[in-house]
């Protein structure tokens, strides 16, 4: 049976009704029969019908055992790191989500958490930085907002050689293209938020493990700290599903015309998609998964805030905003907006350029989405005639 197919028919039919759509049961608790005698449903932090249905539903999509739904991706990060305890230590991919550098380095290492940050696309380097204490590696692939991709299958040998659990944020690429679990990883975590949810409207996260006894655990802590998905929320997150193989499919198509635009246009110093054959993690991308995703992030040739600045507040189409994975098209810069919290030096040290900017393609037709790049980069170009006629490209006036 076909992947898509196979999705479809896992979201079952409610048994008690006939609903051919999952209800949302917006209860808080359930009525029991006697103390601890119920129908499998005692309060609804520790479980929820719908939210049961969604976490069935991500476990079946990543190939694993258990699916636990939170009430965003960094909740749903906040619960792995809560596996490990003091003393323990983290190596994490260099070209990281700064929401996720921040809880590590700002929250955790309080608590005696150390992370490392090196550039996972070596393997030399993960096998060289791993220490005794080290219990985590943490990687995205493709990363976030750059693009690197790394080797899951090689690191999880090296994972496993060294007792670590390997957690992979499988955001950008989603279940429709790539399956870590697979590949050797033992946790699988998502923003929902994005490509799952698909359409702008919720935010959530998940996480899937691969072994059961784990997936307990961070379902114990699901329970005890409360970060859970609403019923609602879950819902959204279902329906977005259910068209997640179609929207991907259509995202990648867009987004490869995007990138070869770019690759081409005189003013782009540099473009970040594992799709293009150019590109250090094209051949690793194609082994471990069946598509290239939606992000495409660009340099401009003047390496300034200012000029990025000016190209992200001139598209029309491409709308200025946080996040990603939705049926528009969004546009940000990283350095002033998603990675901001990223130290000046570690940020341009893994990549995350001052002019770079990460487009996130999304269902309208590309000839339009290219149209309104050119137009960006136009008004760019007058600019740069309005300071001067000079000869090297500046926008510092």
């Amino acid at each position: 049976m076909q992947a898509t197919t196979q999705l479809i028919h896992n979201i079952p039919v409610d048994p008690l009704t006939g609903a051919i759509s999952v209800p949302i049961y917006q209860t808080s608790t359930y009525v029991q029969e006697a103390p601890g005698v119920n129908k499998g449903f005692d309060y609804a932090r520790t479980n929820n019908p719908t939210r049961q249905v969604l976490e069935n539903l991500i476990a079946n999509l990543e190939r694993g055992n258990v699916g636990i739904a939170f009430g965003s991706g960094l909740a749903a990060i906040d619960a792995i790191v809560k596996l490990l305890k003091s003393g323990d230590e983290i190596l994490a991919v260099d070209d990281i989500y700064g929401g996720a550098f921040r809880l590590f380095n700002q929250i955790y290492e309080k608590f005696g958490i150390q992370v490392n940050y090196i550039d996972t696309t070596n393997l030399e380097n993960v096998f060289n930085s791993i220490t005794v204490k080290t219990k985590l590696i943490w990687i995205e692939t493709p990363t976030n907002p750059t693009l690197k991709v790394s080797d899951i299958h090689a690191i999880s040998k090296i994972a496993k050689a060294n007792a670590c659990l390997l957690c992979v944020d499988n955001t950008f690429a989603s279940p429709a293209l790539q399956q870590p679990l697979l590949l050797g990883a033992d946790i699988v975590i998502h923003s929902a938020t994005k490509y799952l949810g698909g359409h702008s409207d919720l935010i959530a996260g998940l996480v899937v493990t691969k072994d059961r006894s784990l997936g307990e655990q961070v379902k114990f802590i699901q329970n005890a700290s409360g970060a859970i998905l609403s019923p609602f929320d879950s819902w959204l997150v279902i329906r977005g599903i259910e068209t997640l193989h179609l929207r991907v499919k259509q995202h990648c198509a867009n987004a490869l015309s995007v990138a070869r635009f770019l690759e081409t246009h005189p003013l782009v110093a540099q473009v970040y998609y594992p799709g293009l054959e150019s590109n250090p993690g094209h051949e690793v991308a194609k082994k471990q998964a069946t598509g290239f995703g939606g992000i495409v992030s660009f340099n401009l040739k003047e390496d300034t805030e200012k000029s990025a600045t000016a190209f992200v507040t001139n598209t029309n189409l491409f709308k200025l905003a946080e996040s990603l994975g939705g049926i528009k098209s969004l546009l940000c810069h990283p350095a002033s907006m998603t990675h901001k919290s990223i130290p000046v030096e570690k940020r341009r040290a893994a990549g995350v350029t001052d002019s770079l900017i990460r487009l996130s393609v999304g269902l309208e037709d590309e000839t339009d989405l290219i149209n309104d790049l050119k137009q960006a980069f136009r008004k760019i170009e007058k600019k740069l005639t309005s300071v001067g006629n000079n000869a090297s490209y500046s926008l510092n006036g």
